[in-house]
């Protein structure tokens, strides 16, 4: 393949984590020379994404053709690859999904992924991601979809029921907390050898290795460490018990279970160190960020470009290369793990090369991890039914199955719940019967 691809970023006004992204592609010398279609509705955010995109290639020496569109089409018209970063409804949507479930005593952290909070940020991005993926069949149907859009799992069950684009969720939470278990453990991350499997912000690692031995116990005697365990206190509270390490930070994991939030259980809050309405301070903080980004890109101070660990400019130096790379990505579970149910969303080892993205078999998880998992993935399935379907019944009972929902609040609570968010998002979620 050519070096010279075109690269749409669509929700290229996420200019942080854009600089990322673009900063990792340039990275590469076979990738110094893409067309770099960025697309943003908000004109400020697209300016600001335009001179960052400037300075990422004059920091490292790349001549990329960058262009900036309001509109997705010409960015998307002979792509050869789409990266997704939007959300859909920004802050506002975000703060309705938080204070909405509080009113009934149901208390968040992250609220972007699973619980009630994935429910309504699925039924505002899904209609919009299938669009793009639509339009994509039209304008570059051998275009590999790349999303970094929550929810992951519900977002690309989703585009993948609806289209025939190669699609890819990712994250970076299993080997960002590969990293973080290294440093528990004392270890270099570079020698630690792991396998992980399950659903976006569910995987739990099958295998650590540290120079050909099960590091587990290496980990358990980390873990009896006060302060080791204190960074952690929820994950390593379901690694005591389940005897796997999830891959998803704490107050994360903390709201996808019935074990550590409860309105009638205060005392488990402070015991376990949850943040409660963590994201709304992140929202806040971040359009802080935002502002001194914007300065900071129109300034003449040139920008420090690093490479990230985020698996996307990994994907498209092998595929553009044929160098292969092995990544954690989010797609169709086509009997890969097999004792999940089929069609859902599975976060696995994915080889990645010209072929594009070859997902990897796992074969049966540990019970008890499938359990935890198919509970979620219950809720994710009546969510995305529902969405094409345009049944809302399916959306009660998504809440309903939902472990937090339906251990906190009674029937009448979680419709009624429903019904309030469904009014309180109007238009920005579908018209459902």
């Amino acid at each position: 393949m050519a070096n010279t691809p075109k690269i749409a970023l669509i929700g290229a006004g996420s200019v942080v984590f854009a600089q990322h992204l673009l900063g990792d592609i340039m990275s590469w010398p076979e990738l110094e020379r893409p067309h770099i279609a960025l697309m943003d509705i908000d004109p400020d955010r697209l300016a600001v994404a335009e001179r960052m995109a400037q300075k990422v290639a004059a920091a490292l020496g790349a001549k990329p053709k960058i262009t900036a569109h309001r509109t997705r089409k010409p960015a998307l018209d002979g792509a050869d690859y789409v990266i997704n970063t939007i959300q859909v409804g920004g802050f506002p949507a975000t703060k309705i999904d938080f204070d909405i479930p509080k009113r009934y005593g149901l208390q968040q952290t992250i609220a972007d992924t699973n619980g009630i909070g994935g429910i309504f940020r699925a039924l505002r991005t899904m209609p919009v991601m299938v669009k793009i993926a639509q339009e994509m069949e039209k304008l570059c149907p051998k275009a590999i979809l790349i999303n970094y859009a929550n929810p992951m799992s519900m977002v690309c069950w989703a585009v993948t029921r609806a289209t025939s684009i190669e699609t890819v969720g990712l994250c970076h939470s299993v080997q960002g907390t590969a990293m973080r278990l290294a440093r528990y453990m004392g270890i270099p991350y570079e020698d630690l050898v792991y396998r992980a499997a399950g659903i976006n912000h569910m995987d739990f690692y099958l295998k650590l290795e540290y120079r050909g031995r099960d590091a587990y116990p290496r980990l358990r005697k980390a873990m009896a460490d006060p302060e080791i365990r204190g960074r952690d206190p929820v994950r390593f509270e379901a690694f005591n018990r389940l005897g796997y390490f999830v891959s998803e930070s704490s107050e994360h994991f903390a709201e996808y279970v019935p074990w550590f939030i409860r309105r009638d259980r205060p005392d488990l809050i402070e015991r376990y160190d949850i943040p409660i309405d963590e994201y709304i301070r992140r929202c806040v903080a971040s359009d802080k960020h935002w502002k001194r980004s914007r300065r900071e890109m129109f300034s003449d101070k040139p920008l420090e470009v690093h490479r990230s660990h985020e698996y996307c400019g990994y994907i498209l130096h092998a595929h553009q290369t044929g160098e292969p790379y092995v990544i954690y990505g989010n797609v169709p579970n086509d009997g890969l793990i097999t004792n999940l149910p089929q069609g859902c969303c599975v976060e696995i080892p994915c080889l990645v090369d010209r072929n594009g993205i070859q997902p990897c078999h796992v074969g049966d998880l540990p019970p008890q991890l499938a359990g935890i998992i198919r509970n979620t993935v219950n809720v994710h399935d009546l969510t995305v039914e529902g969405f094409f379907t345009k049944r809302r019944d399916h959306i009660y009972q998504a809440a309903i199955l939902d472990p937090r929902a339906g251990a906190e609040l009674t029937l009448d609570e979680i419709y009624s719940m429903v019904d309030d968010l469904f009014e309180a998002h109007g238009k920005m979620v579908p018209n459902l019967k």
